[in-house]
């Protein structure tokens, strides 16, 4: 299929909602075991601590994946590596969906997570690539949307399915979307070049001494780990406050101010890439430290989750957008670190925010949120030339494609 969008100036639409979905169908796939956990845990016969390892599991299949995935398909086509990773999705929700034991689920989990490595790690090259420069952002932007939108409206709809037929009945569903996606990547995807020649490898060490890419990687450690060890207990953290009943709502109101903030993180971002950051990283920070000292109001806890997802949800489509222009003619590279370093902060975040609920009890969650977003404020406010700058130059990519950068 030709470029004929990106030839006459205009957004590739069917194709970057195309991309949404895989983006959509990833996020759904990590998430998903948190909303039928119960049911799944006593199917399985392990404990619910037990089962709920299915999110970390698939976090560091991912974190695993992404480099060396990255490395050894930088020449292939894009169009073929994006449909082996969507066919990856359905062989693994179909594995979880059939299997009787505990160790087939977990590697089930894993290739999931395997999938998703070489999925993230593609889709914003593959949205830049297909779309007009001056509109590159939002399409990063629009390909982006799908993580808000599986986490406020997939999750509550795959944990509705799985309690009226069975949480198998919620796996099935997602090979059922994987499928779908398919054969819609065949029909309005166009295809890009893999990288050629010496470009196609991955130089780790000569990526992180680019201007830039190293403050991204660590605002992107950091801020992750804030956001997960909140984020993944939050349920908890409003048991304390007397509030666990609404925890629906409270996630509507994250999900929601998540989507407005991609429409405005799209809307601007091609403009004012730095201004977003560090309003973001503000929103972040403010947020959780409402959360820390007077979330027992009920309308300050509301008023600072929306603040949290108004911070948060454009936090992946301007993270990536800047390991992408700070990594120049190692982007792939630089995408590839930083989804590493993304499910390896996932993973952490859950790992210490149960420590920090066992032996630090919920309040302490939004305080060490709190302690995080500091260092991501500092990172983002002093990294202001080649990480998160503000006025647009050129730059040329391993394709011999002028880009946006930001200097």
């Amino acid at each position: 299929m030709r470029d004929t969008a990106k030839a006459h100036g205009k957004l590739p639409l069917p194709a970057l909602v195309a991309l949404a979905m895989a983006a959509f169908i990833t996020v759904l796939t990590e998430a998903l075991p948190a909303g039928v956990l119960p049911a799944m845990s006593e199917d399985l016969g392990v404990s619910e601590s037990a089962a709920g390892q299915a999110v970390t599991v698939y976090a560091l299949g991912t974190a695993a994946a992404a480099i060396p995935l990255t490395a050894a398909t930088a020449g292939w086509r894009r169009k073929k590596l994006l449909l082996a990773g969507v066919a990856g999705f359905a062989v693994a929700n179909t594995v979880t969906a059939v299997s009787p034991w505990y160790p087939l689920t977990m590697a089930g989990r894993c290739l999931a997570g395997v999938a998703a490595g070489v999925v993230w790690a593609l889709l914003v090259g593959y949205a830049r690539g297909i779309s007009p420069a001056a509109l590159r952002g939002k399409a990063i932007a629009l390909v982006m949307a799908g993580i808000p939108a599986a986490l406020s409206l997939g999750v509550p709809a795959g944990t509705f399915l799985g309690g009226l037929l069975g949480w198998r009945a919620a796996f099935w569903a997602m090979t059922g979307l994987a499928v779908v996606l398919t054969g819609w990547i065949v029909a309005v995807v166009p295809d890009r070049p893999g990288a050629r020649g010496p470009a196609g490898r991955i130089p780790l060490a000569r990526t992180l001494r680019v201007p830039g890419v190293a403050a991204v990687l660590w605002v992107t450690l950091i801020w992750v780990l804030a956001h997960t060890v909140l984020y993944t207990y939050i349920a908890a953290f409003l048991e304390r406050l007397g509030a666990g009943e609404r925890i629906d709502v409270v996630l509507l109101v994250f999900g929601v101010a998540s989507l407005l903030s991609i429409w405005i993180t799209g809307a601007y971002i091609d403009r004012r890439p730095r201004a977003l950051v560090l309003s973001a990283a503000l929103l972040f920070a403010v947020a959780v430290a409402v959360l820390a000292v007077r979330a027992g109001s009920t309308p300050l806890l509301y008023a600072a989750v929306a603040l949290w997802g108004l911070g948060w949800g454009g936090a992946p489509t301007l993270l990536q957008t800047a390991a992408a222009v700070a990594g120049g003619d190692a982007a792939d590279t630089a995408q590839a670190m930083l989804v590493t370093l993304w499910n390896a902060a996932m993973a952490a975040g859950g790992i210490a925010g149960g420590l920090l609920l066992t032996h630090g009890g919920a309040g302490s969650l939004p305080w060490t949120a709190l302690l995080l977003a500091l260092p991501v404020l500092a990172l983002v406010t002093t990294a202001r030339r080649a990480a998160f700058p503000a006025a647009a130059v050129a730059l040329t990519t391993t394709e011999g494609e002028t880009v946006t950068a930001r200097g």
